[in-house]
């Protein structure tokens, strides 16, 4: 299986760690979060790794090389210019028919080869990882009627059920063909090109651990969690 790291961003809200180092190399514990995600894909059966480096790239390189030392084959595509979180796949030469697409920061207890055996059993053309995530308003949130002038109702700091993209997708090779060439494409951009085609994108829930290191809080938690509990997220218990 064949599996795509997104590892070229900025990561700006982690400053000022990612001042010095990009984000896919922020420790988490002794090792860097990059090196647990590839640990966890050898460990699910995924063997061709390619990453998409862009911002400080020559540290990513230096630090994951040819990806022997995890029994891999690591491969790179550096972007000349931002390309976005997706962009950069329509300039990637030999996508499988089916590959995971993830980004190089995820911090989750997912069994990959999960997602994407969902994905090829359904015969999908994007299969997206969903998470249930409840976040709290931090302020007193006003109703106001149809006017917009009158108060009609008050709660304060709410909290609310969202379901949330994890950041680990499964895509048929026929998604690139969404995606302009040599332009900033997020993935924002993919979904919304999607859905207006009428293009059916499955959703694969997940109901395990997953965190988004590039908010400080759950940085702060993955850390704390993975120095109580390494095995957690290193499932090859090396």
């Amino acid at each position: 299986m064949q599996a795509v790291l997104m590892a070229g961003g900025k990561g700006t809200r982690l400053r000022p760690f990612t001042a010095v180092l990009p984000k896919p190399l922020v420790p988490i514990g002794d090792i860097a979060v990059i090196e647990m995600v590839l640990r966890q894909l050898r460990y699910f059966g995924f063997r061709d790794i390619r990453i998409s480096v862009g911002h400080k790239a020559e540290l990513i390189m230096a630090v994951l090389g040819d990806g022997g030392r995890f029994g891999l084959k690591v491969t790179y595509h550096h972007e000349d210019s931002p390309l976005g979180t997706i962009g950069s796949l329509s300039q990637m030469p030999g996508l499988e028919e089916n590959f995971l697409v993830m980004n190089g920061d995820i911090c989750t207890n997912l069994r990959f080869n999960d997602i994407y055996d969902d994905h090829v059993r359904h015969g999908a053309m994007a299969t997206i990882g969903t998470f249930q995530r409840r976040e709290q308003i931090e302020l007193g949130v006003m109703d106001l009627g149809e006017d917009g002038e009158h108060i009609v109702g008050f709660r304060e700091k709410p909290t609310y059920d969202f379901f949330v993209s994890m950041g680990v997708n499964v895509f048929h090779r026929s998604v690139i063909d969404l995606i302009p060439k040599g332009t900033f494409f997020g993935f924002d951009s993919l979904m919304h090109k999607m859905l207006t085609n009428q293009t059916p994108i499955r959703s694969y829930p997940f109901k395990g651990r997953w965190l988004d290191i590039g908010r400080p809080d759950d940085y702060d938690k993955i850390y704390e969690e993975f120095q109580k509990s390494p095995s957690d997220y290193l499932p090859d218990g090396a």
